[in-house]
């Protein structure tokens, strides 16, 4: 397998994937089903989405897990088998991206408020996300990726039980989506210090509004912490409906101006969430690859 932080120190930047949940519902996932369902009942169609991405430009690809904590998972499973969703989530994605291709464990926010705003514990969420990661890791992921995280303690805890549970390099990234902040108020400068000071390998945002307001966090980070590594991932814009779907605004040409904004600010990953599509990684990919040559 590729060394994931050998691969970050030898390219000036590498191509991450783009959207997984938009895709799958594209595919005939069913609206509100977890996508992780389809680990198990639909394999084939994970495997396509890897290999559309990897054949778009892709060095790195996500495991189809971002729901995949047993506390996420519960909200539409009932009795969910955790070790075997993750595990064969990071089975395919392995089998996909062969030899070259990085995998990244991906993991997402539980859906559930921490104390003391809500009744969630620190060490309940800790072992949920232990439990994900431990399962990412035996099924061959390169990373664990935390992903669109806007509480800071949630945050810690995902690192802390991917550490528990792993050996893997984690990668942190928040989304900045409500005037500049987190939807719990935590600012970029402020994720970008909090998880430095834990040692994390990667941050990053992700997510978020438009391109622009996700550049400026990108920004942000890059102003307080001038020799980190970072992540973007923005969405595709904002979606509107249009004959009854929902289209989102930005068009992989553009996408691909941004690529280039976001590379000249240091960022050593670039890739797409919400929205975002293989000719979206396709355009970034195009513009980034001789990118400091």
């Amino acid at each position: 397998m590729p060394d994931f932080l050998s691969a970050l120190q030898k390219s000036e930047i590498l191509i991450a994937d783009g959207a997984t949940g938009t895709m799958l519902q594209q595919a005939g996932l069913s609206a509100g089903a977890a996508p992780e369902r389809w680990n198990l009942e639909n394999p084939e169609a994970i495997m396509e989405l890897h290999r559309s991405y990897i054949d778009a430009g892709s060095d790195i690809i996500l495991t189809n897990t971002f729901g995949g904590t047993r506390i996420r998972l519960m909200q539409d499973i009932e009795n969910p088998d955790v070790v075997a969703i993750n595990r064969k989530a990071a089975e395919l994605a392995r089998q996909a991206a062969g030899e070259t291709v990085i995998v990244l464990g991906d993991m997402g926010p539980t859906g559930q408020m921490l104390e003391p705003l809500g009744l969630q514990t620190y060490d309940e969420t800790l072992n949920a996300y232990a439990e994900q990661a431990g399962a990412l890791a035996e099924g061959g992921a390169n990373a664990i990726l935390v992903e669109t995280m806007s509480d800071l303690n949630e945050a810690k805890a995902a690192l802390e039980g991917a550490r528990k549970a792993t050996n893997l390099p984690v990668i942190v990234s928040f989304s900045f989506d409500t005037h500049g902040r987190t939807m719990m108020g935590l600012d970029p400068e402020g994720a970008a210090r909090a998880m430095l000071e834990q040692g994390v390998d990667v941050i990053g945002a992700n997510c978020g509004r438009t391109l622009t307001e996700t550049l400026a966090a990108i920004e942000k980070m890059r102003e307080v912490a001038p020799e980190a590594l970072l992540l973007a991932k923005p969405n595709a814009g904002l979606p509107h409906r249009d004959d009854g779907e929902f289209v989102y605004e930005v068009t992989p040409e553009i996408m691909g101006e941004y690529a280039i904004r976001f590379a000249a600010v240091g960022v050593k990953i670039f890739g797409g969430c919400c929205g975002s599509n293989p000719e979206h990684i396709k355009a970034a990919a195009e513009v980034l690859k001789g990118f400091g040559d």
